[in-house]
């Protein structure tokens, strides 16, 4: 393929005369690959449809097994709508992945019913069972509109459209969504390999019209068509023919290893288009691996399961038709002589069905009892043939239990069974009869899970803000939005500040002052700022490193559930929780601070069970709740009236006694001050009396 890649003066990667020709090469060499898969499922369709060439009476006798079993499996392999489930991929508390993951699924769901994949799946499930080989294909569109010259480009609602070129007028994106496409199993191809994760290109046939192909690729799609002629409807049926008159088919294929996707006509020489794959996706197939039946693993060629019982059912349209051929020999042949003159005329009139007479006259009655009387008249012997056609019929119903052992659609899973079956046998039966059916059921929901899958990495993509608040129905704040919220309640501030300050100088009172109060935040916009932005909540769609939740779908969302079993999770759910609450209860009231490990455990216990994830946020926004109020300091029990009394009267009691220390202490505080002052006074006397004995008696 190096060859194919060119620098012309044009600045053209690839060649497109090159490339058809080598792609038509490849789609041939894999049209021989399948042919032999391919011409068997011709045949097994025209089978289950009774469209086979030799349409007389005698043909047309057949048992419908096929269509029988197939009816049989339909409801029992998908039976109802795959229902998207976004989750984080670690059970942790993060905003920004949880309302991802709540944005990403409600887009999801919506896409599904746009797309209506249940009839898609339904198409599917039909060539699983026929053909064992079932697909779809994905793509993404959008739509445009002029935009607005008076929204300037830095504003949020101008990111995402494409910028002018040559002067053309911009344009925005007005719609978007995510295209699921039914594929016919005759209609799909792939490169020869043992595995799919050793596929190398993968094609799709697409019948256009002249009028889309002139828009989708222009003028020159023309010529292609003019050489492609009839080549396309090549080997196809009547039906076929009329139903794709005046329609060319095209190849869409996508080369894995060459990382480019290809336009080509069946047939013709050069490509319509060859570019860069126009989406980026993680596995690089638009469509998802195929819901594959019985497969070896020396190839990816199916084989359908009308294969290992087309003989039994080749004995049992033989058998059909042997019955029904002794059925019509179940009737009532009588023989009687005739030319012996009176007596046949009145044998005649006694055998038509019309006569009800009794009693019949004979004439010439000597001449009919010398012929024998009764032995006269000789009946078919209609009993060799009944035992015959007893003997086909059970040899047919032998049959046919062989098509059931075969095939492993037990008597529980038809719906037939025994009255003199008792319920723990047919409980026993329900569980293990349908085991050879589960593997089947897990290929649709694994198929059903990878094309949700797909549409989800396209729509994290590719989608943009707008349209995925928009169809969620939630709307989020935008990062310029917070900072302009931010900035207002900062002037705010401010504000209150500077009026603070002037009240301060102008010597106003400050409860006076109308700028003192700090400013309050509305509750919308409290709301609007703890919750996170869409810039986040993009940045993680956009990177898938980073890409914090994983997509799948409900368990046994594909078939028709059992309302029991249902029921009794559901019971199982709330006595679990009803019986938990209990206990913790309990334990919170005395010990606090095991509330947290209550809540996490609630949590590991309720995600167990399908029925909980609804209530899974509720529990943990109320886990949380309870968790903070467990940390939170409590405060002092208030004490009784009893208590109280009490309190007051030990106050009192202890006013009493400090009144008396106090007392005692200004008493003795007196006694020693007068103690001190009548010390001083003696002390005074007596330096008084020394000095008068000192004096001279000469003096």
């Amino acid at each position: 393929m190096e060859d194919e890649i060119t620098a012309s003066e044009s600045g053209q990667r690839w060649d497109p005369a090159k490339v058809g020709a080598h792609w038509q090469q490849e789609l041939e060499r894999a049209q021989r690959y399948f042919k032999s898969w391919h011409d068997r499922c011709v045949k097994i369709e025209k089978i289950y449809l009774d469209q086979q060439s030799d349409q007389t009476s005698a043909a047309k006798r057949r048992f419908p097994m096929l269509w029988a079993n197939t009816s049989v499996l339909q409801p029992a392999v998908y039976a109802r709508v795959p229902q998207p489930v976004v989750e984080r991929r670690f059970k942790d508390a993060q905003p920004v992945a949880r309302i991802a993951s709540e944005l990403v699924e409600r887009n999801l769901a919506y896409t599904g019913d746009e797309a209506d994949i249940d009839s898609i799946m339904r198409a599917v499930r039909d060539d699983f069972l026929l053909c064992a080989r079932g697909t779809v294909w994905l793509r993404y569109e959008a739509d445009f509109e002029p935009l607005d010259m008076g929204v300037q480009p830095s504003d949020p609602a101008a990111d995402g459209f494409p910028g002018e070129m040559g002067g053309a007028q911009p344009e925005a994106i007005s719609d978007e969504r995510v295209c699921i496409d039914y594929v016919h199993w005759s209609d799909f191809l792939h490169s020869p390999a043992r595995r799919w994760k050793d596929v190398t290109w993968v094609a799709r046939r697409v019948p256009m019209t002249d009028e889309e192909m002139e828009k989708r690729f222009g003028a020159e799609a023309m010529a292609s068509r003019a050489a492609e002629g009839t080549a396309g409807n090549r080997g196809a049926s009547q039906a076929e023919r009329l139903e794709n008159e005046g329609k060319t088919h095209v190849w869409e294929i996508w080369c894995k290893s060459e990382n480019y996707t290809v336009w080509i006509a069946d047939g013709a020489p050069v490509a319509l288009e060859v570019s860069e794959p126009p989406l980026d996706l993680t596995h690089f197939w638009p469509c998802p691996r195929p819901a594959y039946g019985t497969m070896s693993t020396s190839s990816l060629i199916p084989v359908p399961d009308y294969v290992y019982y087309q003989q039994q059912c080749d004995e049992i349209d033989l058998l059909t038709k042997r019955i029904n051929k002794l059925t019509d020999q179940l009737r009532l042949k009588v023989f009687y002589p005739s030319g012996d003159g009176a007596i046949s005329p009145a044998i005649e009139k006694a055998m038509r069905p019309e006569n009800d007479m009794v009693m019949v006259p004979i004439p010439e009655w000597a001449a009919f009892t010398d012929k024998g009387g009764s032995k006269a008249i000789v009946t078919l012997p209609i009993d060799e043939v009944q035992k015959v056609l007893i003997a086909c019929m059970t040899a047919r119903k032998q049959l046919i239990e062989d098509v059931y052992q075969i095939t492993g659609i037990s008597d529980i899973v038809r719906g037939d069974t025994q009255a003199s079956e008792t319920a723990t046998a047919q409980r026993i039966k329900s569980q293990w009869g349908s085991i050879r059916i589960r593997d089947r059921q897990a290929e649709l929901a694994r198929f059903a899970r990878d094309i949700i899958r797909l549409a989800g990495e396209i729509i994290c993509d590719q989608f943009q803000p707008e349209t995925l608040m928009l169809v969620s129905g939630i709307r989020l704040p935008t990062m310029a939005q917070k900072q302009q919220v931010e900035m207002q309640m900062q002037q705010m501030q401010m504000a209150a500040q500077q009026a603070a300050m002037r009240a301060e100088q102008t010597g106003q009172p400050a409860q006076s002052s109308p700028g003192m109060a700090p400013p309050e935040m509305p509750p919308q916009l409290q709301q609007m700022m703890q919750q996170p932005t869409i810039d986040e909540v993009m940045q993680l769609l956009r990177n898938d490193s980073i890409r914090g939740f994983q997509i799948e779908i409900e368990t046994d969302s594909t078939i028709e559930p059992d309302e029991d079993a249902e029921k009794q999770r559901r019971m199982e759910f709330v006595q679990m929780v009803g019986g938990f609450m209990q206990q913790a209860g309990a334990m919170a009231q005395q010990s606090p601070m095991l509330v947290p490990v209550m809540v996490e455990t609630l949590l590991f216990a309720a995600r167990g069970f399908r029925a909980g994830r609804q209530l899974e946020s509720t529990l943990e926004q109320v886990g949380a709740q309870l968790s903070q109020a467990a940390s939170a300091p409590k405060p002092e029990p208030q004490p009784s009236p009893g208590e109280m009394l009490k309190l007051k009267t030990a106050e009192v009691k202890a006013g009493a006694e400090q009144r008396r220390a106090e007392l005692s202490v200004a008493e003795a505080e007196i006694e020693h001050r007068a103690t001190v002052e009548h010390a001083r006074n003696e002390m005074a006397a007596q330096a008084i009396d020394r000095m008068r004995a000192a004096q001279s008696p000469y003096q």
